[in-house]
């Protein structure tokens, strides 16, 4: 196609966001979305890693990446790739399902990451193009109850394996008050040698264990912390010169820098969604 462009979209009336894009040369840092995300790759293919191995989705293939699942991502050839992507939050699914069964139901787990389901990468092509094609509030939730229900009959698991997700592992105390630290003080520079004192271990060993337990290093869990809060400060309206500073970058170019790598748009253009959004609803 000769060059990148991204189309994105937020509902105005549920925790939902589409994307479709196409990329030769972006490539994704290791990052994990708070929400369910599942992207059917239309053109090309495209890699990534994911749980300690390299994947491919190729053309018809769906990814489909639980909350907290950290991959990143690039093209597998020059000619790049196409692909649609959905995000949907673990209390939406959690009440699509609930409605469905007649009753509260446990969320589900995809154990792996890249699906060939023809049927659920239709169920979600309706969803993203119900968003963006100006269907009405009740052909959207229609779409949605749909890519839900085929979610969970062609990918889902009722269970993880013992260690398989990150709720399942063993997080002893010293890895505990260290997550709990980056928490609190996710927009401060925090020393190495303060987190392996907290954590009881050497600097490198403490690198391993946090890595192996959330899949990113210290560093790199607490970027995803700021950029995150930068994104509920856009959404709430501040400037994204406003966010960046009171989310611990040193200017909005940074944040710019990392936004991108992370969701493949700027924070500008993502503060224009949410504010469409507010207008919509």
């Amino acid at each position: 196609m000769g060059q990148e462009w991204v189309s994105y979209r937020r509902s105005a009336r549920m925790p939902v966001e589409v994307m479709r894009a196409h990329f030769e040369h972006h490539r994704y840092d290791l990052h994990a979305h708070e929400a369910y995300s599942f992207g059917c790759t239309e053109v090309g293919a495209q890699t990534f890693r994911c749980r300690g191995a390299q994947r491919t989705s190729a053309q018809g293939m769906v990814m489909a990446f639980n909350p907290e699942d950290p991959h990143d991502g690039h093209a597998v050839h020059d000619g790049g790739f196409t692909y649609q992507i959905v995000h949907i939050s673990p209390e939406l699914i959690g009440d699509v399902l609930a409605d469905t069964a007649g009753k509260p139901v446990g969320l589900p787990l995809f154990a792996e990451p890249v699906l060939h389901e023809p049927a659920l990468a239709s169920a979600l092509r309706g969803v993203h193009d119900a968003l963006t094609g100006g269907e009405s509030a009740l052909a959207q939730d229609e779409a949605l109850h749909a890519a839900v229900r085929a979610m969970v009959r062609l990918g889902a698991v009722t269970a993880a394996p013992p260690g398989w997700a990150p709720e399942t592992r063993q997080e002893d105390d010293g890895l505990r008050q260290v997550r709990e630290l980056l928490h609190e003080h996710f927009a401060e520079d925090v020393g190495t040698a303060r987190l392996a004192e907290i954590s009881g271990r050497s600097r490198f060993a403490l690198h391993r264990a946090f890595r192996d337990l959330h899949g990113l290093t210290p560093s790199e869990y607490q970027r995803q912390l700021r950029v995150r809060h930068a994104r509920r400060l856009l959404a709430s309206g501040r400037t994204p010169a406003e966010a960046a500073v009171e989310s611990g970058f040193a200017d909005q170019s940074h944040l710019t820098r990392w936004f991108r790598r992370y969701y493949a748009i700027t924070p500008a253009r993502f503060r224009d969604a949410a504010r469409d959004q507010a207008s919509a609803s």
